[in-house]
């Protein structure tokens, strides 16, 4: 009697291991597409069977596996960093791109061409009045597009310090997120086989790979401590330290808690390009700009100087400007009349010499060894290469990160048809199992009926 009641007790046991399977396995199934779920697997584990110690055999349940393979999950986050940079650099540039149309009818190189070509014009008639006034009024197109680049330059740095802002919000906020998942680790012993912890902690992970380069420290019982540039700590236990971003000063720096500058630690992720656009890529465009615009200014002024005008005055400034530092937001044209452009040589009254001069400008080396069109052109299309390489760079962190994602999956995601497959072998052992219960039951009430003494 002994022995079937062990054989009761070992085939019921059975039936709630294979229960806690069938759990197992639902879990994974409503969870095949949530962020950061790695597939959870039955630990089965056979106990001991000696008939005369007592021990019937069966299977318990151990601690469930987790599926999770940490460096598939760091590869799917480096890549992360590489490709949130390359979208965040991309996308901005791209505002950047759209200030220099080469090759439309309107914008600084065209307006470039129509002004020195209204000199080429002056100079068949220098004393026309409406050629005069057509310099000036080709003038007045060309440095108000010159303002409108740098305006757009400047617009495009100011949305990006705005973007740093937000970034560092999220940045802050997962830290703060992960701190407390951390937390909740350490205050519950059983927290370690909590798949649902495990997938907010990976979740919010890869979520931070995208804005921030970081390294990863696992304590070895599921949280994790994470350096920010793998050097200033962001979490710490269930702690979060704070970054945030001081624009003074003309560019941006990333400060820590204490208010030490970390900015060189951010070299990935969204906030990585936004920190290089801001303090290296734009103002490298706007210095060329503003080398173009002075130096525009500054040689055709001084070739008007070295003419007379229709009064038979020294030529006056064409164009003004207030500094080096923003000559391309400031450049206009002076309060100059038409009869004071300085159409003639000194010597010459009523000649076209100096006419013909300021019209051969165009083709003569003034911006850093450059003529102002091979000036203009190299600015705009170190811009277009920018863009061109951002967008490179995106497809290819792409690939790559579509890569790693399947190399993750094909580890630690739910396959849907082998989860299926276990489902069924589950069953069958259920349903074998069931009825090892009814049998050992139906035996036992058998052998009770049959030792109860008769009644009279």
């Amino acid at each position: 009697m002994g022995s079937i009641t062990s054989a009761l007790f070992s085939a019921a046991n059975s039936l709630t291991v294979l229960g806690n399977a069938f759990d197992v396995i639902e879990n994974n199934i409503s969870n095949a597409n949530t962020p950061g779920f790695a597939r959870q697997d039955v630990n089965l584990q056979p106990l001991p069977f000696d008939p005369d110690q007592g021990l019937s055999g069966g299977v318990s349940s151990g601690p469930l596996i987790n599926s999770r393979a940490e460096y598939l999950d760091q590869a799917v986050r480096t890549q992360q960093q590489l490709l949130g940079s390359a979208q965040q650099q991309a996308g901005d540039l791209a505002q950047i791109q759209s200030l220099f149309p080469l090759s439309s009818t309107a914008g600084v190189a065209t307006d470039l061409n129509n002004f020195f070509n209204s000199f080429s014009q002056l100079s068949v008639n220098p004393n026309d009045e409406p050629s005069r006034q057509a310099v000036i009024s080709s003038a007045n197109t060309l440095a108000q597009d010159i303002q409108s680049t740098a305006t757009g330059i400047q617009q495009v740095s100011s949305n990006i310090t705005t973007q740093t802002g937000s970034v560092i919000s999220q940045i802050n906020q997962l830290a703060s997120q992960i701190a407390s998942i951390n937390q909740q680790y350490d205050s519950s012993p059983s927290a370690g086989q909590d798949s649902g912890l495990d997938a907010q902690m990976h979740s919010d992970l890869e979520n931070l790979s995208q804005l921030v380069n970081f390294t990863l420290i696992p304590t070895g019982k599921g949280t994790y401590n994470v350096a920010l540039g793998g050097q200033t700590m962001l979490v710490i236990g269930d702690q979060a330290q704070q970054i945030s971003a001081d624009n003074t000063g003309g560019s941006t720096a990333i400060l820590d808690s204490q208010g030490n500058d970390i900015t060189s630690q951010v070299t990935q992720g969204q906030l990585g390009a936004l920190i290089g656009e801001q303090n290296t890529t734009l103002p490298g465009y706007m210095t060329s700009l503003n080398t173009f615009a002075q130096s525009l200014a500054d040689t055709v002024n001084s070739q008007l100087g070295q003419g007379i005008d229709e009064n038979n005055q020294p030529g006056a400034a064409l164009f003004s400007y207030d500094t080096a530092s923003d000559a391309a937001s400031t450049i206009a044209v002076t309060n100059i009349t038409a009869d004071q452009i300085a159409a003639a040589a000194t010597g010459s009254p009523g000649g076209n010499d100096n006419a013909v001069a300021l019209a051969q400008l165009a083709n003569q080396p003034a911006a850093d060894g450059y003529t102002f069109t091979q000036y203009y052109g190299n600015l705009a299309s170190q811009v277009g290469s920018d863009v061109a390489q951002a967008n490179q760079s995106v497809t290819l962190a792409q690939s790559q990160l579509s890569q790693a994602q399947s190399e993750d999956t094909a580890a630690s995601g739910v396959d849907l048809n082998e989860e299926a497959i276990q489902l069924m072998q589950y069953q069958q052992a259920y349903t074998a199992a069931s009825k090892m219960v009814g049998v050992l039951q139906g035996l036992t009430e058998t052998i009770i009926d049959a030792v109860q003494p008769a009644t009279s």
